[in-house]
């Protein structure tokens, strides 16, 4: 005769009876989930800062670090003295899979290697005064800030860019060069 000796584990598991079916869960909404919803436990994940990254080999670039726009007629705007032509490899490594406009960060790694990050804006233009623009409208109330003082007035550009988002949303510029601002529209 064969005895098999039934395993530890289950025999426990029966003693304590908890070999029996689960018992089926009730049903529970998702809003209703934990003391804060959804997101309780882990957070929600932050939004991405960055479009495109890679290195790339960039022999004719000096300094440690350099920042740039690239506007949607191909045309740079950088503030740091650049040799011409320098910025090209950074670019076209960026057009491989992102078009212009776009804003770009770079640092160099090691020797001629860079780091190259870039995202997507939004460029517009507009006549303004100041080099940074902030146009607030909740409910039917405006607030215009230039260079962070209180203005009166509005800009229309920017208006225009926030009505598409409703009736009230906040609509940020930055002075890109001349007319051109780099614009950033968000619904409140």
């Amino acid at each position: 005769m064969i005895f098999r000796r039934e395993p530890i584990h289950k025999k426990l598991a029966r003693q304590a009876r908890l070999d029996a079916e689960p018992a089926p869960e009730p049903a529970v909404e998702p809003e209703t989930r934990g003391l804060w919803g959804v997101g309780s436990l882990h957070g929600v994940q932050r939004p991405r800062r960055w479009d495109v990254v890679g290195s790339v080999e960039a022999p004719e670039l000096t300094g440690d670090e350099v920042y740039f726009v690239a506007l949607p007629n191909g045309d740079v705007v950088v503030d740091e003295d650049v040799p011409e032509n320098a910025l090209s490899p950074l670019a076209d490594a960026i057009e491989e899979t992102l078009q212009p406009p776009y804003r770009v960060e770079a640092v160099r790694r090691d020797g001629e290697i860079w780091a190259v990050a870039a995202r997507r804006i939004d460029v517009a233009e507009a006549e303004a005064s100041g080099d940074e623009l902030e146009l607030v409208v909740n409910q039917g109330e405006r607030a215009l800030s230039v260079d962070g003082e209180r203005a009166f007035g509005s800009v229309a550009e920017l208006e225009q860019w926030g009505d598409r988002l409703g009736d009230s949303y906040v609509v940020r510029a930055r002075r890109l060069d001349g007319r051109l601002w780099e614009v950033e529209a968000n619904p409140l």
